[in-house]
């Protein structure tokens, strides 16, 4: 595994430092080159945290990845640069679910002067780190906030309208095991979430993009707009134009797409 490589595939052509400048820069070129996506979830292909088969997925295959491949990856590429960087626990929608959720979500630690929160396998989030302390602030349009809690957890406030709402994390190192475990239950539970539904981000500097489903939704300052997919054709397009993914297999996804998008909505994009 080479960090020339990786940086080639996020399109990072600055200095290479151990400083918030180049943090920020590869944060946010990760985020507009590499997009969160759970086709694998969806093939039922078996997936795990080892950063070899990762960089190969995402750095020669030019695959995407949910929160455990984009933020293994993330971590392994800034430590290769020099930063301090602690894994986390997360829980997205702990809120709502309680502590079931920790373990849904892996989040990154960067120690520059002070503990810097990034994590590019949100989907719709952050674009460069901020630091973890407490109170709103502001990437272009939106704002987020930071809120401490009991036992070393923190909850981040997604801007509004966006998805998910919240997660927790605590800012201490991550229960690898529990990491582990969470990830192999997403991907075999018949009820999770990225079992029953494709899912696909992509950041852009405006806004973003995200397919669930048959639904491909682009959101930027002015509000968001929704395209209902029509065909398996349109599907393809969509992965490809919008996504970057361009495996000529990811057609044969669409049956079980238009079913469950029949299954939730009928044909209304919602």
């Amino acid at each position: 595994m080479k960090l020339t490589d990786y940086l080639a595939r996020i399109d990072y052509q600055g200095p290479v430092a151990p400083n918030l400048a180049c943090l920020n820069a590869v944060h946010r070129q990760h985020l507009l080159n590499v997009p969160y996506e759970n086709l694998d979830v969806q093939f039922a292909r078996p997936v795990d945290q080892d950063i070899e088969r990762i960089f190969e997925k995402i750095v020669h295959r030019h695959r995407g990845g949910w929160c455990y491949e984009m933020n293994g990856l993330l971590c392994w590429a800034l430590r290769e640069i020099g930063f301090d960087v602690m894994r986390m626990t997360g829980g997205v929608m702990r809120k709502e679910r309680g502590n079931e959720a920790l373990g849904n979500h892996l989040v990154l630690c960067v120690e520059l002067d002070g503990p810097y929160i990034a994590d590019a396998g949100l989907g719709d989030g952050l674009l460069e780190p901020t630091p973890l302390r407490p109170g709103t602030f502001t990437q272009g349009h939106r704002q987020f906030r930071l809120e401490p809690l009991e036992d070393n957890l923190w909850r981040f406030h997604n801007y509004p309208g966006a998805m998910p709402p919240s997660f927790d994390v605590r800012h201490e190192p991550a229960d690898e095991d529990l990491l582990a475990e969470t990830c192999e239950a997403l991907q075999s539970d018949p009820k999770s979430m990225f079992r029953q539904n494709l899912i696909c981000y992509r950041a852009r500097a405006d806004g973003t993009s995200m397919l669930l489903g048959r639904v491909l939704a682009r959101s930027n300052a002015a509000g968001t707009t929704k395209t209902l997919l029509n065909s398996a054709q349109e599907f393809t397009d969509a992965l490809t134009r919008v996504f970057g993914l361009h495996d000529t297999e990811n057609t044969d996804l669409w049956p079980q797409v238009a079913a469950r998008h029949e299954e939730l909505f009928g044909d209304a994009a919602r």
